[in-house]
């Protein structure tokens, strides 16, 4: 199986009084996005299943692709990295699954699928980690991109 762990574009500052989950993408967000999508849509194939958080930035950024997706909580703000890798099946499903949640915890279930452990690893705004399940607990990572470099 592949698992593609895209962290959500830039995001408004959070503003006290307001729900964090309500922050939309900035117009740099929204430039960031389009650019990943035009990527991804180059490599993904049809049935893939995408997992978005409820999260507006998250939202907008799979927008982007323009392709249907499932909003799942298990990929949501208060998602931990377990709960990620369990919602993408990683790492005995099929095919390919696309998350597009948030940071720590993205970063935290790269680490936890690639060395079985949970790490602190930082996966920047508009940037995605592909991996790829080479069954028997083997697991390798097929790409590491972020928007600057498209």
């Amino acid at each position: 199986m592949e698992l593609i762990l895209w962290r959500h574009a830039d995001a408004e500052d959070a503003v006290p009084g307001k729900p964090d989950a309500a922050r939309a993408l900035t117009a740099k967000g929204e430039k960031q996005a389009q650019r990943m999508a035009a990527w991804l849509g180059k490599r993904l194939s049809r049935e893939v299943l995408i997992l978005v958080s409820p999260a507006a930035r998250a939202q907008q950024t799979a927008r982007a692709l323009a392709r249907r997706f499932e909003t799942s909580d298990e990929v949501g703000t208060a998602a931990e990295s377990q709960s990620v890798l369990k919602a993408a099946r990683w790492p005995d499903g099929e095919g390919t699954v696309l998350v597009v949640g948030h940071q720590p915890t993205l970063g935290q279930a790269a680490a936890l699928a690639l060395t079985g452990r949970p790490a602190d690893w930082s996966v920047r705004k508009g940037a995605l980690w592909w991996l790829e399940s080479r069954g028997q607990g083997a697991a390798q990572v097929r790409a590491v991109i972020e928007p600057g470099l498209l």
